[in-house]
């Protein structure tokens, strides 16, 4: 409700036609991918950013558009903190930006698709207590997994000089790394194309 008030000044404003294909040019012009696997992991990164472009525009178009408001941005269990007298605390708000409510709803859920559908039955039986929500975002759960995971390694490549990241990170940048992003990537181009989560 406080995210809906009033737009961000200064903060990002999410967009699905632009962080993608800037976080995948940021790793081809750093040279990050190993030759051996640069070629498959471009193709598999242009197929899922047109699949991931395809879906905003089909559930939104511009005669309809996306509503957005101010998000977390990084919404996971593990950016909430729970203390016994006042409850939950969000912390890392550093990726703090604009977009639309499900970009913060869909990092709570984890498991299988079942498992998922029940979570977010959950979360939505209470967020839908304090404002509504548009059902068509449940179709950008997907597109928005397969931003974040391509902007991940986009983050990690920004930071790269910073030796306490190639410490923490050392398989950052390896073969077997984008061999595996590459694997990952085409699981969400198979999850693109089927049908989203209803609750």
């Amino acid at each position: 409700m406080v995210g809906a008030r009033q737009p961000f000044a200064h903060r990002h404003h999410l967009n699905a036609h632009v962080d993608g294909r800037k976080a995948l040019q940021l790793l081809l012009d750093g040279d990050f991918v190993p030759d051996t696997q640069l070629a498959t992991w471009r193709g598999a990164c242009e197929r899922a950013l047109d699949a991931v472009e395809a879906a905003f525009d089909t559930h939104f178009p511009a005669s309809n558009p996306l509503a957005t408001v101010r998000l977390h941005g990084d919404c996971h269990p593990g950016n909430i903190l729970w203390t016994p007298t006042h409850g939950p605390h969000f912390v890392d708000l550093d990726d703090a930006r604009t977009g639309p409510a499900i970009q913060d709803l869909w990092m709570l859920l984890s498991g299988e698709r079942l498992q998922q559908t029940q979570a977010l039955s959950a979360v939505l039986d209470g967020y839908e207590q304090l404002r509504p929500f548009d059902r068509r975002e449940l179709a950008l759960i997907e597109p928005l997994r397969t931003l974040r995971m391509i902007h991940y390694s986009a983050w990690l490549a920004r930071r790269w000089d910073d030796p306490a990241f190639q410490a923490n990170f050392p398989w950052f940048g390896t073969a077997d790394y984008w061999h595996g992003q590459v694997g990952l990537i085409n699981d969400q181009i198979e999850s693109m194309e089927k049908a989203p989560l209803q609750v």
